[in-house]
């Protein structure tokens, strides 16, 4: 089995605005825990994963030395949306850079969808003799990188299909078209049906994972699985490998931004579907805490590294070390 090292990379702090990471949720409620600035906005951060294959066994197929997982907001905003963000000045670069590894490296990307805070980095600004793609005023990031999303979010994000006018952008995307693979992985419920809000799907997640060593037409990243997380967008999905010590380490999307929203009801404004962000929700805590899963949280600031344990009818986190 292929197993892989992984590295924490923290690619820059920005803030959201609190009511919209809360939605339904009043703000006498998630105040009491979660500290705003002056602007009503609290701090979150792009969390991404570097992964560095370092166990296979005899028979495993070839695959990139190193994967990373989630590319973050870039260095391409203009200034007006860095304030409006709060945007650190740094980027999914920087953060490579300090554990010493350079972006032509990564052998390939995979992202939990494509707004601008988790694909903005799969693009940067061109340096000094260098040309944009196209009519953009970008290049791709990861030149020697496959890019792993899936097939509803692609389509979405092409038609700006999002509640926001601003989160898919063109120049984060297009440059990078010819480096997409597209993954259409086994949906939670039926198309069409609306589960309890307590439902789980009638097959466990686990085996809703979607290898992509085994999906047709679909190679060169064994041992890393994507599973379809809908609600914040159709097309979101959470990533799963195996680490070196053999736990399971799931790397999760806005299903659960941070650890604040492991409530319920905590669904952002964000979301397309904040009923199904709620059901997901539900069944994803249900899977972690029943097989153990390691998650690391896209956008929590600090400890996103948590276990999941069922407490009474509801679940709690306990942060690792």
């Amino acid at each position: 089995m292929v197993r892989y090292r992984w590295k924490l990379l923290r690619a820059g702090k920005f803030r959201l605005d609190g009511g919209s990471m809360f939605g339904l949720v009043p703000r006498v409620v998630w105040g009491k825990t979660v500290p705003t600035d002056e602007r009503g906005r609290i701090e979150v951060q792009h969390n991404c994963l570097l992964l560095e294959r370092c166990h296979e066994d005899p028979g495993d197929p070839p695959g990139p030395k190193l994967v990373l997982l989630e590319a973050g907001s870039g260095n391409k905003l203009d200034a007006k949306s860095r304030d409006i963000f709060a945007l650190e000045e740094r980027s999914i670069i920087d953060a490579l850079h300090e554990v010493n590894c350079r972006c032509e490296d990564v052998g390939a990307v995979l992202v939990t969808h494509l707004h601008f805070d988790h694909a903005g980095g799969l693009t940067r600004l061109p340096r000094t003799g260098e040309r944009g793609v196209g009519e953009y005023n970008a290049v791709p990031t990861f030149a020697n990188a496959e890019i792993y999303a899936q097939a509803r979010e692609w389509t979405d994000a092409i038609a700006n299909n999002s509640v926001m006018t601003r989160t898919y952008f063109k120049d984060h995307l297009l440059p990078v078209a010819d480096q997409m693979k597209l993954i259409d992985s086994p949906r939670p419920f039926v198309s069409g049906y609306t589960p309890g809000r307590d439902e789980a799907p009638a097959v466990p997640a686990m085996q809703r994972i979607t290898w992509l060593h085994g999906l047709k037409g679909v190679t060169g990243v064994p041992g890393v699985g994507v599973m379809l997380v809908p609600g914040h967008t159709w097309g979101q999905q959470a990533m799963v490998f195996t680490a070196e010590n053999g736990e399971t380490v799931v790397f999760t999307p806005d299903v659960m931004p941070t650890v604040n929203h492991l409530g319920q009801a905590y669904s952002l404004a964000y979301d397309v579907e904040p009923y199904t962000s709620m059901v997901s929700r539900r069944w994803f805590l249900d899977a972690a805490a029943a097989n153990g899963w390691t998650l690391v949280l896209d956008h929590e600031p600090g400890n996103p590294v948590q276990k999941v344990k069922r407490k009474g009818e509801w679940y709690e986190l306990e942060g690792k070390g």
